[in-house]
């Protein structure tokens, strides 16, 4: 079992930037992040593998950041140029032995 623990949500101005973070309570293979705005499905926004690959969105590319720390533990999403359209809860995921695995959400609100 692996729990995820996600932090850095808020609010923000559009044009400004947040940082999510999000801890796994051991070892995982690809790591990132989801988000559902409301009224709409989740969808993905970033993910990182083991060897450092990313993946992004077409709506976040360019804006977003995904990264991880050493121990392959921790990863962050660093949001710049943050719009109104941004705002959703974020997911952490994590995938181990073909599980995935679920952070509990963290509210991102962009002001116009």
């Amino acid at each position: 079992q692996v729990q995820l623990v996600e932090s850095g949500g808020g609010l923000v101005q559009a044009g400004g930037s947040l940082r999510l973070s999000c801890a796994a309570s051991g070892s995982v293979d690809a790591m990132g992040w989801y988000r559902q705005a409301p009224g709409k499905e989740r969808e993905f926004a970033a993910g990182v593998t083991t060897g450092g690959s990313t993946n992004y969105a077409d709506s976040v590319k360019g804006r977003f950041t995904i990264s991880r720390d050493n121990a392959g533990s921790t990863v962050y999403l660093q949001m710049n140029s943050l719009s109104p359209e941004d705002t959703a809860v974020y997911y952490c995921y994590a995938r181990r032995r073909a599980l995935n695995y679920w952070g509990q959400g963290t509210q991102v609100t962009i002001s116009s």
